[in-house]
């Protein structure tokens, strides 16, 4: 399935690198382009990096009383401890397979491609870098949580001692309703005693939101894994991936 993009393509002469931004519930690739926007007082762009932010499928949703919604996939409630709903998940993996596979046709290897995303955008962005593909670069989210006994920690169990696994960035407000701040330190204790390398930054004043410097961060840590080339400077090769590598299933 295709989705509605909100494409920006790198403002500068190469495209060494790509970006997905994963919108929250009930928002999409507009609304988030947009907030960005508002925060920073310009588009989300860079000179070598493309931006992609997709909009969720509309689909019922069942917290919402089982209304329609753009959502990534449906959820039994919005508490850590409720069983995934893992058929819901199998359709939007092949949905942003199909997408990491345009970009690597078009010349993006995997380890070039990063992903994130706002709470329910965010926990989308860590099942695809965690258990769809682990050849990718990194990852961040803002204010997600992953649910207790996710199929993201049973694939992360099945990572071999030279993998290299994908770079985490977690922001959370400490004044977070919605999600509190406790699911999301959770999910990066469990991540990183399955081998996550990363960071999580907590921030006092926000409530379930992205804020300026959450995305100012963002920007510099995406800058840092992928940084602006030189014009002698050839392109990374794609990381080798070891044979006895395992890709993420339902």
């Amino acid at each position: 399935m295709r989705l509605i993009e909100k494409v920006f393509n790198p403002t500068g002469k190469k495209h060494v690198g790509t970006l997905i931004f994963f919108h929250g519930s009930g928002d999409s690739g507009n609304g988030l382009v947009e907030w960005n926007r508002f925060l920073l007082g310009r588009n989300l762009e860079f000179p070598h990096i493309k931006v992609i932010v997709p909009t969720a499928p509309v689909q019922p949703y069942t917290p919402a009383g089982g209304e329609n919604s753009n959502v990534w996939f449906n959820r039994k409630r919005i508490e850590m401890d409720a069983p995934e709903i893992r058929t819901s998940l199998a359709s939007i993996y092949d949905t942003v397979n199909e997408m990491l596979l345009r970009e690597m046709a078009q010349g993006i290897p995997a380890n070039r491609i990063i992903v994130g995303g706002f709470s329910m955008g965010g926990a989308l962005s860590l099942h695809t870098a965690y258990h769809l593909n682990r050849d990718l670069l990194g990852v961040f989210a803002i204010s997600s949580f992953l649910n207790t006994g996710s199929i993201v920690y049973d694939s992360l169990e099945c990572v071999t001692a030279e993998e290299k696994i994908p770079e985490l960035l977690m922001f959370h407000g400490e004044k977070d309703e919605l999600v509190p701040i406790e699911w999301g330190q959770t999910t990066f204790n469990e991540l990183t005693k399955l081998g996550v390398r990363g960071k999580f930054v907590p921030h006092r004043s926000a409530y379930h939101e992205i804020k300026k410097d959450q995305l100012e961060q963002v920007i510099e840590w995406v800058n840092k894994l992928i940084p602006e080339p030189r014009e002698d400077t050839p392109p990374e090769p794609e990381r080798s991936v070891p044979a006895t590598k395992k890709k993420g299933k339902l």
